[in-house]
């Protein structure tokens, strides 16, 4: 447990800096004098499609990685492990058939867009390397979780990344960049130039090998693999649907769709510093959950839960209330367009339902690892069954609220599943008096914070509340002792820095 938990650390503090620069750019997107609404949508747009391109041409590689890689690993000489050889050419493969079936597709595809949104018809032929880039990197980056860098992979994805939109945002108000045509389609390629980088450092670290000669561990699991990668492959790609098909409704149903599709990834956004944990701790427990299933370490399975659950339940209740606290502050204080005040209430249904994906764990890679990883296939077509009308019509109805409200119905229902399904399948569950105390005590610091607080506007006021906050939901999670690393990690940074010695 202390590996995974050195490496979530670690990697949560790298994916918060990442996050500190996607505010940033977040920021330079929406203050008053930047790029247009519709613009921004745009770059949503990109990344809804680019998932959705990702999805099918991945054919369930990254779980075939996950699944099988403890077993190459220890059967397998690495000269001659073929793994990444077949999983990076089933996904090009993959890729090459979603390219020519858009390029073939493209007037039916687009048909619905060119009223309501007609930039993303305009510059339909860059979603391809965009996605493209998507697909090699996620390919990746599951081989390096498995070999544990992922450290590496979350600095390439969440900083890397944000930092080369960073300098793309900057040379376009340098002029540098002459225009948004130029800017999205070198924003385009950026995927790709991060998958460029970690493929070198794989390369320069022999850390991957590629032969076309099948190893003894692909024949014999043969049979099991192609089964694994279907269901698993259909279940990735409906819940990736699911998760994308908000931005997608929005820009295909509403009046100006692209400038809606920003007000809604300005929400996204914002919600997602709420996730920062999230994907240290996933990529961190991974490999120790494939090999657990493989020795049948159960007890260890269920700690990975608990501790899971428990740590992201702390993370994601005081982010949401820090942001919830200051959220119309900032928007004034910051001078970001007025328009994006409708971003406020979008934001409410995306932080809640990110709460509850947190607090239910890994649920996901527990079964995914698992033998009954069919079971994530079934669950992601329930997902979709009620996502996607729920979704269509809360949107038609409610307007751009409407798919935040539907999102969290939907995932309310999948998590529950899934909880029900460990629980009488395995008897694991991650909840204890604890997580029902994370939530009393950032509802409490809450009401003190907003009450003294909620009529004041300006940056120090912003500190102030926030301060005020920390200050009450910090305290209350050490003295209740929540959660149980955090303990031994305040004892790990006090001996690093010489105190109490």
């Amino acid at each position: 447990m202390s590996d995974i938990r050195r490496q979530s650390i670690i990697s949560s503090f790298v994916v918060y800096f990442g996050f500190a620069l996607g505010f940033l750019n977040t920021y330079l997107f929406a203050r008053e004098g930047g790029f247009t609404q519709e613009q921004y949508g745009l770059t949503g747009i990109f990344i809804a499609i680019g998932n959705v391109m990702f999805s099918f041409a991945n054919l369930g590689m990254q779980t075939y990685i996950h699944k099988f890689y403890p077993y190459y690993n220890e059967n397998t000489a690495p000269a001659r492990n073929d793994m990444m050889t077949w999983a990076l050419l089933t996904s090009f493969m993959g890729f090459l058939i979603v390219m020519i079936n858009g390029i073939i597709f493209k007037n039916f595809i687009v048909a619905g867009y060119i009223r309501t949104s007609p930039e993303i018809v305009k510059y339909y032929h860059y979603l391809f390397p965009f996605g493209f880039g998507l697909t090699i990197y996620s390919v990746l980056e599951a081989f390096a979780w498995q070999l544990k860098k992922t450290i590496l992979t979350n600095f390439l994805r969440e900083v890397v990344w944000r930092f080369l939109l960073t300098i793309l945002i900057i040379l376009s108000f340098a002029n540098i960049i002459s225009s948004f045509d130029l800017f999205i389609k070198l924003y385009a390629f950026t995927y790709l130039a991060i998958a460029a980088i970690l493929m070198i450092y794989l390369l320069a670290t022999k850390r991957v090998h590629f032969t076309f000669r099948p190893s003894k561990v692909t024949v014999k699991f043969r049979k099991k693999i192609l089964t694994l990668i279907g269901f698993v492959w259909g279940g990735g790609l409906i819940f990736n649907i699911s998760n994308v098909f908000d931005t997608l409704v929005i820009a295909y149903i509403m009046p100006n769709g692209l400038a809606y599709a920003g007000v809604y990834t300005l929400a996204q956004n914002i919600a997602s510093l709420i996730q920062a944990p999230q994907r240290g701790v996933i990529s961190a427990s991974i490999a120790p959950l494939s090999k657990a299933w493989k020795d049948k370490n159960f007890d260890k399975i269920k700690r990975i839960y608990h501790s899971s659950s428990i740590n992201q339940l702390i993370f994601a209740s005081g982010m949401f209330v820090l942001i919830w606290l200051n959220f119309t502050d900032g928007i004034f204080t910051f001078g970001l367009k007025k328009e994006y005040l409708d971003a406020k209430n979008v934001f409410l249904f995306i932080g809640l339902m990110r709460i509850l994906d947190m607090g239910t764990g890994v649920n996901a890679q527990i079964i995914g690892t698992s033998t009954q990883w069919r079971f994530e296939f079934f669950t992601g077509i329930i997902l979709l069954t009620l996502t996607l009308p729920i979704n269509y019509f809360l949107t038609k109805t409610m307007g751009v609220i409407g798919p935040a409200i539907a999102n969290l119905i939907g995932f309310s229902i999948y998590n529950g599943i899934r909880y029900a399904f460990l629980l009488k399948k395995y008897n694991m569950q991650p909840f204890n008096s604890k997580s029902f105390l994370t939530l009393i005590l950032s509802g409490a610091a809450y009401v003190v914070s907003h009450y003294l607080f909620h009529d004041k506007i300006g940056f120090g006021w912003i500190v102030l509340r926030s301060s005020v906050f920390m200050t009450i939901y910090i305290s209350g999670i050490l003295l209740m002792n929540l959660s149980p690393d955090i303990l031994p990690v305040w004892a790990t940074i006090k001996k690093k820095i010489g105190i109490g010695q």
